[in-house]
């Protein structure tokens, strides 16, 4: 049999199980899944170097399905092909036909739209969220360069998913980093949900924007064998030559191929049931015959496997104390001034942890001078380890995923109020698994002069969302770190370096006074007690720690014994936040610099689940503020002073 014969046969084989498996689901979305059947067919049966066996092997070559809702035609070929699954890599079970009737159902790993966490280690992140892949793709590859392996990444794109702002930034990346070895694939079936796409994301417009960017684009029929082989043929021998230009596909198919019935609108998300499956299959059947006398198995092609990964030699990644570095970096005389803005603490802990962790990389946005991310760039042995992603956060976040996949320890800064721009990202790589680090710089009120445009104020409450939740491994979706100095900045950088999992610390502009000292131990999950009282509790976080120890005195000379906690992390131990209320009498008041449902809700939680009585008092921005040319300023017109803290504590405890 032909090789063209071959890949219709074996198509129409994925496509008729595609067919099957979305009607045992009652759900699903079979008709874009036949629009790949081909390409699939010729990526996992003959393009792709990868085994069924271990299929995330560290060098294997990757598919990223940006298309999420397309995966049943993966989950196909999967069980024909019997590739391995499961959530423990030490105990997986070999896919077969039948497991294919068991897609969407619960404790199944072939989950509704593609998530590797789930037990599908075949992808490398949870895509869906449409618009997402690409950027995934994209850290991949960036990550491959670092790394010096010979990969191929895979992406497919819907023609009306390509109108999300994030592949535009996907595509510019691309093509600033040079990444030869990714492939985006636009699969033009010219349909979306609800009707035809936009004649903006036409095949042939598809291709113009894609000339624009810089890109060398091959325009296929998408259910032609030869013709797909031809344009991956001519990809491999591209992919590993940075200086060659960066190629990409847009691939004509027809939603619903091979089944009439099924063709045009008002056949996304809806499976083919009852008679109308039964008109589907018939229709296959004769496409098969159409184009094929016999019907091709899996045997009849060649997956040709990874290169072997060399294997490296561990190494000490223990973060260095925070003097000894400034020592090092000659800048004793920042130590003697008892100061020191925490976004520059930042800064310092990544370039010592890049000097002695090699998984680690550095993403910023256009904003390194700011973040001081750029220290980690500046050391020349790091500098290909730092990865600027421009304006484009939400690309930079799901580049972080893909760079998180191929085993990096991202950590992706940018000012605060733009994490804001990423939630969807964030969360999406949460889902994936990934070891994600988030820093958030010039964060809160504090900002002062440049006014609430550039202020981030719901973050906490944001992310304080993802802390309630437990991920794939049992832990907290999301920590949130607030460091109030620069010895608490340094040594979280650290902690996280060494967590597997998310975090999102924010960093201040403004210097503040050192609290700490390097005998000070940061844990995930932590607090620290900075003074003992009796008549109240103060929980504070980031810059208003500042500001409470400033209250300290102002209600000292009250005659108030205040307890003053610097909540650092959330989540905290309640168990420890609970016996320090009740140690205060079961009065709190807590402290932030952003709107509310974040420290202030986070402490409410904990003392409902006490079960005691408590009177608590949450002080938080209560209005949208504008500029002020101080941080003294912006605290007095969000009524976060001391001696607002002072007249709200003496009100709580209805003294006067």
């Amino acid at each position: 049999m032909s090789y063209e014969a071959a890949v219709h046969a074996q198509a129409i084989e994925l496509d008729k199980l595609v067919l099957e498996m979305t009607a045992a689901a009652g759900a699903g979305h079979p008709s874009t899944g036949l629009s790949l059947g081909h390409i699939i067919t010729v990526l996992m049966y003959s393009t792709m170097r990868y085994s069924p066996d271990y299929p995330d092997y560290p060098s294997s070559d990757r598919l990223v399905l940006s298309e999420g809702h397309a995966v049943p035609i993966v989950y196909a070929a999967a069980c024909k092909l019997g590739i391995m699954v499961g959530k423990d890599p030490a105990n997986r079970r070999r896919l077969k036909p039948e497991d294919a009737k068991t897609l969407r159902e619960w404790n199944s790993e072939l989950d509704g739209h593609p998530n590797p966490m789930e037990g599908f280690p075949f992808f490398d992140a949870a895509t869906g969220s449409l618009g997402q892949g690409l950027s995934v793709a994209a850290g991949l590859g960036q990550a491959a360069r670092i790394d010096g392996i010979d990969k191929r990444i895979y992406c497919i794109i819907g023609d009306g998913e390509s109108r999300e702002g994030q592949i535009a930034e996907a595509l510019d990346f691309i093509i600033d980093h040079k990444l030869t070895n990714v492939l985006p694939l636009f699969n033009c079936n010219e349909f979306g949900q609800t009707d035809r796409v936009s004649p903006q994301q036409s095949a042939d417009r598809i291709k113009a924007k894609l000339e624009a960017f810089g890109y060398d684009v091959r325009v296929i029929d998408g259910h032609a064998p030869a013709q797909i082989r031809a344009v991956f043929d001519e990809f491999e021998k591209r992919s590993n030559d940075p200086s060659a230009k960066v190629l990409a596909v847009v691939a004509k198919t027809v939603k619903g191929w091979g089944c009439p019935s099924l063709h045009g609108g008002g056949w996304h998300g809806k499976p083919a049931e009852g008679e109308a499956l039964k008109r589907a299959m018939s229709e296959m059947d004769d496409r098969r015959l159409e184009l094929t006398s016999a019907l091709a198995s899996s045997d009849q092609f060649t997956i040709q496997p990874p290169k072997e990964m060399p294997e490296k030699p561990s190494k000490n990644t223990d973060l260095p104390s925070f003097t000894s570095v400034m020592k090092k970096l000659d800048m004793e005389s920042v130590l003697h001034s008892g100061k020191l803005a925490t976004r520059r603490a930042y800064g310092i802990a990544l370039r010592a942890l890049g000097q002695v962790n090699d998984r680690v990389v550095v993403l910023d946005a256009d904003v390194s001078n700011s973040t001081f991310a750029d220290m980690f760039r500046k050391d020349a042995a790091l500098t290909n380890r730092f990865v600027e992603c421009k304006i484009g956060e939400q690309n930079m976040y799901s580049v972080a995923a893909g760079m998180s996949a191929a085993g990096k320890i991202p950590f992706c800064s940018t000012f605060a109020k733009f994490v804001t721009r990423g939630y969807d990202q964030i969360e999406m790589a949460i889902n994936s698994g990934a070891n994600l680090k988030i820093i958030g710089s010039h964060a809160g009120i504090s900002l002062a002069s440049d006014g609430p445009s550039q202020m981030s104020l719901p973050d906490i409450a944001w992310f304080r969302a993802l802390s309630t939740m437990r991920d794939h491994r049992g832990n907290p979706g999301c920590y949130i770190l607030q460091p109030s100095d620069a010895f608490a900045a340094y040594a979280l950088t650290g902690v996280m370096a060494e967590y597997e999992g998310a975090c999102y610390m924010r960093t201040l502009r403004p210097d503040t006074e050192f609290l700490y000292n390097d005998e000070t131990v940061f844990n995930l999950g932590g607090f620290e007690v900075l003074q003992e009282g009796r008549d109240i509790l103060l929980v504070a976080a980031g810059y208003m720690v500042h500001e409470a120890n400033k209250a300290l005195d102002l209600l000292d000379q009250a005659g108030i014994s205040a307890t003053l906690v610097d909540a650092y992390s959330i989540p905290f131990d309640t168990d420890k936040m609970l016996d320090l209320a009740n140690a205060n009498g079961g009065y709190i008041v807590t402290l932030e610099d952003n709107y509310g449902a974040s420290l202030g809700s986070a402490v409410a939680d904990a003392l409902t689940q006490g079960g005691e009585g408590f009177t608590l008092e949450q002080m938080f921005v209560k209005r949208i503020p504008k500029s002020a040319k101080t941080p003294g300023e912006m605290l007095k017109m969000c009524g976060l002073t001391a001696a607002d803290i002072k007249a709200t504590v003496e009100r709580v405890l209805q003294v006067a």
